[in-house]
Protein backbone atom coordinates (compact mmCIF):
# COMPACT_ATOMS: atom_id res chain seq x y z
CA UNK A 1 0.00 0.00 0.00
CA UNK A 2 1.58 3.49 -1.14
CA UNK A 3 1.01 6.24 1.54
CA UNK A 4 0.46 9.82 0.38
CA UNK A 5 2.50 12.16 3.10
CA UNK A 6 3.86 15.56 3.54
CA UNK A 7 6.51 16.62 6.23
CA UNK A 8 6.56 20.28 6.84
CA UNK A 9 9.28 21.36 9.08
CA UNK A 10 11.63 24.61 8.76
CA UNK A 11 14.80 22.99 8.97
CA UNK A 12 15.99 21.48 5.67
CA UNK A 13 18.32 18.72 7.72
CA UNK A 14 15.13 17.67 9.43
CA UNK A 15 13.09 16.88 6.16
CA UNK A 16 16.41 15.35 4.88
CA UNK A 17 16.23 12.92 7.78
CA UNK A 18 12.38 11.94 7.38
CA UNK A 19 13.06 11.67 3.25
CA UNK A 20 15.41 9.18 4.42
CA UNK A 21 13.45 7.33 6.52
CA UNK A 22 10.70 7.44 3.66
CA UNK A 23 12.79 5.85 1.37
CA UNK A 24 13.91 3.03 3.53
CA UNK A 25 10.56 2.26 4.58
CA UNK A 26 9.19 2.19 1.11
CA UNK A 27 6.04 2.73 -0.39
CA UNK A 28 5.73 6.27 0.68
CA UNK A 29 5.31 9.57 -1.46
CA UNK A 30 6.42 12.09 0.16
CA UNK A 31 6.10 15.80 -0.26
CA UNK A 32 8.27 18.17 1.81
CA UNK A 33 7.98 21.96 2.99
CA UNK A 34 10.38 24.44 4.72
CA UNK A 35 7.30 27.09 4.40
CA UNK A 36 4.64 26.42 6.86
CA UNK A 37 2.29 28.20 5.50
CA UNK A 38 2.54 27.03 1.87
CA UNK A 39 2.66 23.28 3.46
CA UNK A 40 -0.68 23.37 5.13
CA UNK A 41 -2.20 25.05 1.94
CA UNK A 42 -1.03 21.91 0.02
CA UNK A 43 -2.30 19.49 3.06
CA UNK A 44 -6.03 21.18 2.75
CA UNK A 45 -5.52 20.55 -0.90
CA UNK A 46 -4.35 17.44 -1.23
CA UNK A 47 -5.58 15.57 1.96
CA UNK A 48 -2.93 13.37 2.40
CA UNK A 49 -2.62 9.63 4.76
CA UNK A 50 -0.07 11.15 6.84
CA UNK A 51 1.22 14.67 7.88
CA UNK A 52 4.99 14.99 9.50
CA UNK A 53 4.65 18.41 11.32
CA UNK A 54 7.96 19.89 13.26
CA UNK A 55 5.66 22.23 16.34
CA UNK A 56 8.38 25.53 16.32
CA UNK A 57 8.50 26.96 13.04
CA UNK A 58 9.56 30.73 13.60
CA UNK A 59 6.65 32.35 14.60
CA UNK A 60 4.28 29.76 13.83
CA UNK A 61 3.14 26.72 15.91
CA UNK A 62 2.84 23.62 14.51
CA UNK A 63 0.33 22.81 17.34
CA UNK A 64 -2.10 25.84 16.18
CA UNK A 65 -1.67 25.17 12.39
CA UNK A 66 -2.48 21.25 13.12
CA UNK A 67 -5.59 21.95 14.51
CA UNK A 68 -7.09 23.02 10.88
CA UNK A 69 -6.41 19.44 9.32
CA UNK A 70 -8.49 17.62 6.83
CA UNK A 71 -10.60 14.79 7.97
CA UNK A 72 -8.85 11.45 7.56
CA UNK A 73 -5.28 13.08 7.21
CA UNK A 74 -3.30 11.16 10.63
CA UNK A 75 -0.76 13.61 12.10
CA UNK A 76 2.64 12.56 13.24
CA UNK A 77 4.55 15.21 14.95
CA UNK A 78 8.09 15.87 15.08
CA UNK A 79 9.87 18.21 17.60
CA UNK A 80 12.66 19.15 19.67
CA UNK A 81 10.41 19.95 22.42
CA UNK A 82 9.06 17.38 24.54
CA UNK A 83 6.79 19.85 26.70
CA UNK A 84 4.39 19.89 23.93
CA UNK A 85 3.42 16.18 23.93
CA UNK A 86 0.12 16.67 26.16
CA UNK A 87 -0.87 18.80 22.80
CA UNK A 88 -0.25 16.53 20.72
CA UNK A 89 -2.41 13.72 22.47
CA UNK A 90 -5.10 16.08 22.45
CA UNK A 91 -5.15 16.18 19.49
CA UNK A 92 -5.31 12.91 18.86
CA UNK A 93 -2.05 12.70 16.71
CA UNK A 94 -0.96 8.80 15.74
CA UNK A 95 2.30 9.42 17.24
CA UNK A 96 5.14 12.12 19.03
CA UNK A 97 8.70 11.80 17.68
CA UNK A 98 10.73 13.77 20.05
CA UNK A 99 14.20 15.24 17.96
CA UNK A 100 16.79 13.33 17.49
CA UNK A 101 14.85 10.13 16.42
CA UNK A 102 15.93 7.19 15.19
CA UNK A 103 14.74 5.25 12.22
CA UNK A 104 13.48 2.45 14.21
CA UNK A 105 11.59 4.97 16.18
CA UNK A 106 10.03 7.15 12.98
CA UNK A 107 9.21 3.28 11.45
CA UNK A 108 7.00 2.45 15.13
CA UNK A 109 5.28 5.61 14.50
CA UNK A 110 4.61 5.02 10.28
CA UNK A 111 3.25 1.42 11.77
CA UNK A 112 0.90 2.49 13.60
CA UNK A 113 -0.49 5.14 11.53
CA UNK A 114 -0.38 2.80 8.32
CA UNK A 115 -2.73 0.18 10.82
CA UNK A 116 -4.88 3.31 11.61
CA UNK A 117 -5.43 4.64 8.08
CA UNK A 118 -6.79 0.39 7.31
CA UNK A 119 -9.24 1.03 10.11
CA UNK A 120 -10.16 4.34 8.81
CA UNK A 121 -10.77 2.72 5.24
CA UNK A 122 -13.07 -0.17 7.20
CA UNK A 123 -14.34 1.77 8.83
CA UNK A 124 -16.18 3.86 6.06
CA UNK A 125 -17.77 0.34 4.71
CA UNK A 126 -20.88 0.30 7.23
CA UNK A 127 -20.59 -3.53 6.38
CA UNK A 128 -17.33 -3.81 8.41
CA UNK A 129 -17.35 -0.93 10.68
CA UNK A 130 -20.80 -2.37 12.37
CA UNK A 131 -20.44 -6.21 12.19
CA UNK A 132 -19.66 -8.07 15.01
CA UNK A 133 -20.00 -11.50 16.65
CA UNK A 134 -21.65 -12.77 19.43
CA UNK A 135 -19.65 -15.29 22.05
CA UNK A 136 -20.52 -16.78 25.28
CA UNK A 137 -17.43 -15.71 27.91
CA UNK A 138 -17.73 -15.54 31.66
CA UNK A 139 -21.43 -17.40 31.77
CA UNK A 140 -23.10 -14.37 29.53
CA UNK A 141 -23.52 -13.67 25.58
CA UNK A 142 -20.94 -11.59 24.42
CA UNK A 143 -21.06 -8.82 21.33
CA UNK A 144 -17.03 -8.32 19.73
CA UNK A 145 -17.05 -5.93 17.03
CA UNK A 146 -15.15 -6.93 14.42
CA UNK A 147 -13.13 -3.96 14.03
CA UNK A 148 -11.88 -3.90 17.56
CA UNK A 149 -10.20 -7.62 17.57
CA UNK A 150 -6.32 -8.16 17.56
CA UNK A 151 -6.17 -11.38 16.95
CA UNK A 152 -7.26 -14.91 18.05
CA UNK A 153 -5.91 -17.99 19.89
CA UNK A 154 -6.37 -20.98 20.47
CA UNK A 155 -5.80 -22.15 24.58
CA UNK A 156 -6.76 -25.68 25.29
CA UNK A 157 -10.65 -26.27 24.90
CA UNK A 158 -10.95 -22.00 24.94
CA UNK A 159 -10.42 -19.44 22.14
CA UNK A 160 -8.98 -16.05 23.71
CA UNK A 161 -9.93 -13.02 21.40
CA UNK A 162 -7.92 -10.80 22.05
CA UNK A 163 -9.16 -6.93 21.41
CA UNK A 164 -7.84 -3.57 20.96
CA UNK A 165 -10.19 -1.35 23.17
CA UNK A 166 -10.86 -3.67 26.27
CA UNK A 167 -9.55 -7.06 28.03
CA UNK A 168 -9.18 -10.21 26.24
CA UNK A 169 -12.12 -12.63 26.17
CA UNK A 170 -12.27 -16.40 27.00
CA UNK A 171 -15.17 -18.43 25.30
CA UNK A 172 -15.08 -22.38 25.52
CA UNK A 173 -15.71 -22.91 21.86
CA UNK A 174 -13.11 -24.36 18.76
CA UNK A 175 -11.10 -22.78 16.45
CA UNK A 176 -13.15 -24.11 13.69
CA UNK A 177 -16.06 -22.72 14.99
CA UNK A 178 -15.47 -19.29 15.63
CA UNK A 179 -13.52 -19.32 12.11
CA UNK A 180 -16.95 -19.46 10.56
CA UNK A 181 -18.81 -17.05 12.19
CA UNK A 182 -15.68 -14.46 10.80
CA UNK A 183 -15.44 -13.34 7.30
CA UNK A 184 -13.27 -15.47 5.81
CA UNK A 185 -11.82 -12.11 3.27
CA UNK A 186 -10.50 -10.27 6.25
CA UNK A 187 -9.62 -13.26 9.13
CA UNK A 188 -6.89 -15.26 8.42
CA UNK A 189 -5.46 -18.94 9.61
CA UNK A 190 -2.25 -18.54 10.30
CA UNK A 191 -1.66 -21.51 12.40
CA UNK A 192 -3.64 -23.82 14.25
CA UNK A 193 -3.66 -22.00 17.65
CA UNK A 194 -3.64 -18.40 15.89
CA UNK A 195 -6.34 -15.94 13.48
CA UNK A 196 -5.64 -12.62 12.62
CA UNK A 197 -7.44 -9.72 11.03
CA UNK A 198 -5.57 -9.03 7.64
CA UNK A 199 -5.61 -5.12 8.20
CA UNK A 200 -3.74 -5.89 11.33
CA UNK A 201 -0.34 -7.56 9.28
CA UNK A 202 2.31 -5.02 9.02
CA UNK A 203 4.70 -7.98 7.57
CA UNK A 204 5.36 -11.28 7.25
CA UNK A 205 7.30 -14.33 6.28
CA UNK A 206 6.91 -17.86 5.55
CA UNK A 207 7.51 -18.80 9.36
CA UNK A 208 6.14 -15.69 11.31
CA UNK A 209 3.88 -12.60 11.41
CA UNK A 210 4.80 -9.51 12.73
CA UNK A 211 1.83 -7.24 13.41
CA UNK A 212 1.42 -3.28 13.34
CA UNK A 213 1.57 -3.25 17.77
CA UNK A 214 4.74 -5.42 17.04
CA UNK A 215 3.34 -8.64 18.69
CA UNK A 216 5.08 -11.56 16.54
CA UNK A 217 2.85 -14.90 15.28
CA UNK A 218 3.92 -17.67 14.19
CA UNK A 219 2.91 -19.19 10.64
CA UNK A 220 1.94 -22.91 10.67
CA UNK A 221 3.86 -24.40 7.91
CA UNK A 222 -0.05 -25.73 6.42
CA UNK A 223 -0.91 -22.66 6.63
CA UNK A 224 1.40 -20.80 4.48
CA UNK A 225 0.65 -20.74 1.10
CA UNK A 226 -2.75 -19.69 2.10
CA UNK A 227 -1.83 -16.90 4.10
CA UNK A 228 0.14 -15.34 0.89
CA UNK A 229 -2.69 -15.92 -0.80
CA UNK A 230 -4.86 -14.38 1.72
CA UNK A 231 -2.80 -11.23 1.79
CA UNK A 232 -2.67 -10.85 -2.06
CA UNK A 233 -6.63 -10.90 -2.33
CA UNK A 234 -7.03 -8.46 0.48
Amino acid sequence: MSLKCIAIDDEPMALEIITSFCQRYGNIELTTFNNPLRGMEQVRRSRPDILFLDIEMGDLNGVELARDLPPGTLLIFTTAYAQYALDGFELSAVDFLHKPFSYHRFEKAVQRAIELHKLQQLSAHPSFADESITLKAEYKNVQIKLKDVLYIESMDNYVRIHLTERQSLMSQTSMKSIQELLPAEKFIRVHKSFIVPAHRIASYTSKEITLYNGMKIPVGRSYSQNLKLSISNS
